[in-house]
């Protein structure tokens, strides 16, 4: 047995070769040239987006004594003061003008939380004769921008006997397109299955509306209330069209009196600005963990 195995040649599996490892040029590969590009990008974005805030915050902290103007813009006040902020609630009723923003602003979130989202609903689990026309509809307005219908709107709301009221202020944008088609994608998003098994078990349209479809889309109802609100807030031309008493304006057209009575001390106007947008940092840094979520419901996912 010895010489017969030693007789049979032994055979030799040659070692595979080593693979070239080739360099990837797929989507995900980027080269150090991109790179630099795409920071140079984001950081000039940066500049545009909160280079006139910081520019803004700036200018309110800055004492009189100091040129705002200088040749080489200085963010960084030399005599920091908060007196502007003082002298803005001297000069105006400017906690006056807040509460009346407020008092919109929340009829104008409350609206479009729930009309938008028992449209969008509607529109997306519900089946009745129309939808497709009622959808194609609210995609339409979405085309127009709002100057074109500002003078249908004043006259409906006069003729309702809401003008010169926050009522009135608020009115036209308690349910708006766009939210009631960002809580449609959200609710559409959902699995039909869900749906079929609680109509299985009795459950009504109603039921269904809060017990399976608003839970699943808080998200979506965070972003559509942050879009609301920030809207309503911010919003110059329509309160200075329907209110005519200086004791209902809003904080955006009362800070008008701060630029013509102080035209020459943008110190008090900077300081009006910044009073006007913290409380959408507050509404926006409260909601944030459920406005990220909500961007990702209603997505396409593989």
């Amino acid at each position: 047995m010895t010489a017969i195995k030693d007789a049979v040649p032994e055979v030799v599996v040659p070692e595979p070769a080593p693979v070239p490892q080739r360099r990837s040029f797929g989507f995900n590969t980027i080269s150090t040239r991109e790179k630099v590009v795409r920071y140079v990008l984001l950081v000039f974005v940066l500049l545009i987006t909160i280079g006139p805030f910081l520019w803004q915050l700036s200018t309110s902290l800055k004492g009189s004594g100091e040129d705002i103007y200088t040749r080489i813009p200085r963010l960084l006040p030399a005599q920091p003061t908060l007196e502007h902020y003082g002298a803005v609630a001297d000069t105006i009723p400017v906690w006056d003008y807040a509460r009346n923003s407020l008092v919109v602003a929340v009829l104008v979130v409350g609206g479009n939380v729930l009309g938008a989202s028992l449209a969008g609903f509607a529109l997306s689990r519900l089946q009745f004769k129309g939808r497709r026309i009622v959808l194609g509809l609210f995609l339409a307005t979405l085309v127009l921008p709002g100057e074109v219908t500002i003078i249908s709107q004043y006259v409906t709301v006069r003729e309702f006997g809401l003008a010169n009221t926050l009522f009135g202020v608020a009115l036209p944008g308690m349910i708006g397109a766009l939210n009631v088609l960002l809580m449609y994608n959200a609710f559409r998003a959902l699995p039909i299955e869900v749906d079929q098994a609680a109509i299985v078990d009795g459950a009504n349209a109603w039921q269904r509306f809060v017990h399976i479809g608003l839970p699943s889309v808080r998200g979506t109802i965070s972003v559509v209330a942050i879009f609301a609100f920030i809207g309503a807030w911010d919003d110059f031309l329509w309160p200075l069209i329907v209110l005519t008493d200086p004791d209902k304006y809003t904080l955006t057209v009362g800070l008008q009196y701060l630029s013509g009575t102080f035209s020459n001390n943008p110190r008090l106007i900077a300081a009006g600005t910044m009073i006007a947008f913290i409380p959408i940092v507050i509404v926006f840094a409260t909601l944030q963990r459920f406005f990220f979520k909500g961007v990702e419901e209603g997505a396409v996912k593989g």
